[in-house]
């Protein structure tokens, strides 16, 4: 049985695998990959028991096909009492990776850059629809007399989007962490 699961860290993770694990407390193995990030450098795989090489990595293999981060699989397996040999035994996980990802919606998202505006009121309304038209995420915001959001924005339109911010009068944009 294989499953896949959007997620956002490591946390996310482990608390996916537990439920799989109580899921399927008599299963023989739990062989899972997953990415998280843009840069393709944090990921992590396991093959639970089985031979070396034959489960987590045809696993990452199938979510780097398409291309996915933030993206858990976990493939579940109770032994029958037949051997399979490692290549069907690769053969197996691979397929089960593929078949649970076509099963699965992909959502696009668009990578973000963490910024923070400051405004005063009467321009609030002109920063926020300038946001939405963006694609923008608003984190957090404190709406006074003085006003502050914490935005994420599309990096590939970062720079243009906060020119367009700082043209509107009262209007302050830095990057934020």
């Amino acid at each position: 049985m294989a499953y896949s699961f959007p997620i956002k860290n490591t946390e996310d993770f482990k608390a996916r695998l537990q439920e799989s694990k109580k899921l399927h407390p008599k299963a023989n193995h739990h062989c899972f990959a997953y990415r998280l990030g843009i840069d393709g450098n944090n990921s992590r795989s396991s093959d639970d028991r089985e031979p070396s090489g034959t489960a987590g990595r045809p696993i990452l293999g199938q979510i780097d096909s398409k291309k996915l981060t933030e993206t858990l699989i976990i493939v579940v397996r109770y032994f029958g009492g037949t051997l399979l040999g490692i290549p069907r035994l690769t053969t197996a996980y691979k397929t089960a990776a593929s078949l649970v990802l076509q099963c699965t919606p992909i959502v696009e998202r668009h990578v973000l850059t963490a910024v923070s505006i400051e405004c005063h009121y009467p321009e609030l309304h002109e920063v926020l629809q300038l946001l939405r038209q963006s694609d923008a995420e608003i984190k957090s915001q404190d709406m006074q007399l003085f006003c502050h959001i914490h935005a994420g924005i599309p990096v590939t339109d970062s720079d243009k989007i906060m020119y367009q911010l700082r043209q509107i009068n009262n209007v302050i944009v830095t990057k934020a962490d």
